[in-house]
């Protein structure tokens, strides 16, 4: 098991970015002076060998990051280490718009609708990243829909559960990658949250959820947004219920 830091929101490096757990590695390439999706390739192709060489050898590599779109490398590593995957999102939002259905343009609501694969050549081709099926995708504490993503999960597979009614009997028969947007969190309980929204778990019922999943030998790998501004200590906040449910992990 190998923690693997990426110390950015989207393409800009955060180096007093307060992260969850102590890394192994720390991803910080140089990034070409390109538009956002060529540098979030050039900083995702190192995020995907680094998993995949963890994944290689038997690990459950951990990746600490500051938003979600860092799950694109990562789950193209797994795949690159000949490992498909399900997925379980634990994220207060959909992350499901497409940049036809987006009114912000904001990249991080894109990535698990681009881990099922709609537009390739956005980034998907760039890291050889293949669709991962919708009926494969568990979205769990979401609360803060925009329309289009609650029409998409409408004519949808994907399955929908709070965090306190996951149940292992949801996971698809593959392993997972596990993916943890602490603002899936109550605000109250987590400072400086960029997009808080109220109504989230607590973090010993995230980390009961984490462990539940963790016992059942299948997680692959497990993905931590810190979402979070730098300057409020949030890590403290939320870092000892995860250390202590992600060390369950067996080596």
């Amino acid at each position: 098991m190998a923690v693997i830091a990426v110390p950015y929101f989207l393409d800009e490096f955060l180096p007093d970015l307060d992260l969850v757990l102590r890394p192994d590695e720390v991803v910080a390439p140089a990034l070409p002076d390109a538009g956002t999706w060529d540098r979030l390739a050039a900083l995702y192709r190192p995020v995907a060998r680094a998993a995949a060489a963890d994944s290689a050898q038997g690990g459950c590599p951990i990746v600490t990051c500051g938003d979600c779109c860092t799950a694109l490398g990562i789950v193209a590593g797994l795949q690159a280490a000949d490992r498909a995957v399900g997925i379980v999102w634990f994220d207060a939002h959909g992350d499901l718009h497409t940049p036809e259905t987006t009114t912000s343009g904001f990249l991080g609501g894109m990535p698990l609708r681009l881990l099922t694969g709609p537009r390739p050549e956005l980034i998907a081709a760039r890291l050889g990243l293949r669709p991962v099926p919708d009926e494969d995708i568990i979205l769990v504490g979401a609360r803060d829909l925009d329309p289009p993503e609650v029409s998409y999960l409408a004519g949808s597979s994907i399955t929908l559960r709070d965090v306190a009614r996951l149940d292992t009997a949801d996971l698809p028969d593959l392993p997972v990658y596990v993916h943890v947007d602490l603002d899936v969190l109550d605000p109250g309980d987590v400072p400086g949250l960029r997009y808080p929204a109220p109504g989230g778990p607590t973090a010993e019922q995230l980390a009961a959820s984490l462990r539940l999943l963790i016992a059942t030998g299948r997680v692959a790998a497990v993905g931590v947004a810190c979402t979070w501004y730098p300057g409020h200590g949030a890590a403290a906040h939320v870092a000892p219920f995860l250390e202590a449910a992600l060390t369950t992990i067996s080596p």
